[in-house]
């Protein structure tokens, strides 16, 4: 069975470049549009193994996001990446320290997004 990537983005061209490289690696994707959907998303998924959130977002930023997925015992060790353009080291570490596994900056190559994913997967 393929995994599945929740991507929580509020830019519809990330979202939708994030879930081209995805399903062309094989996963499956389920996209939301910032924290609040990507939380109903994740709430409504038979199963998700791995998140890619953005931090700046309307509604719910990617930090509340993720604070709010580590808070629930059913999701403390579910892989989360955060893919932001936002790369100044505080972000950075509270990313990390919220319960990120992996903080990319944007932009990234796609082969250094996948060989860190495969990772997290096992």
């Amino acid at each position: 069975m393929s995994k599945h990537i929740l991507i929580v983005d509020d830019s519809k061209t990330i979202r939708n470049l994030v879930a081209f490289i995805m399903k062309k690696e094989g996963f499956k994707v389920t996209m939301a549009e910032d924290g609040l959907d990507g939380l109903e998303k994740l709430y409504s998924a038979e199963h998700i193994d791995l998140i890619i959130s953005d931090i700046n977002m309307p509604r719910m930023d990617g930090f509340t996001f993720i604070k709010t997925v580590r808070e629930q015992e059913a999701y403390r060790d579910l892989p989360i990446v955060v893919l932001s353009t936002e790369g100044k080291e505080n972000d950075i570490r509270q990313g990390l320290e919220l319960g990120a596994n992996l903080y990319l900056v944007k932009p990234t190559q796609p082969d250094t997004m996948m060989k860190n994913i495969r990772m997290l997967l096992g």
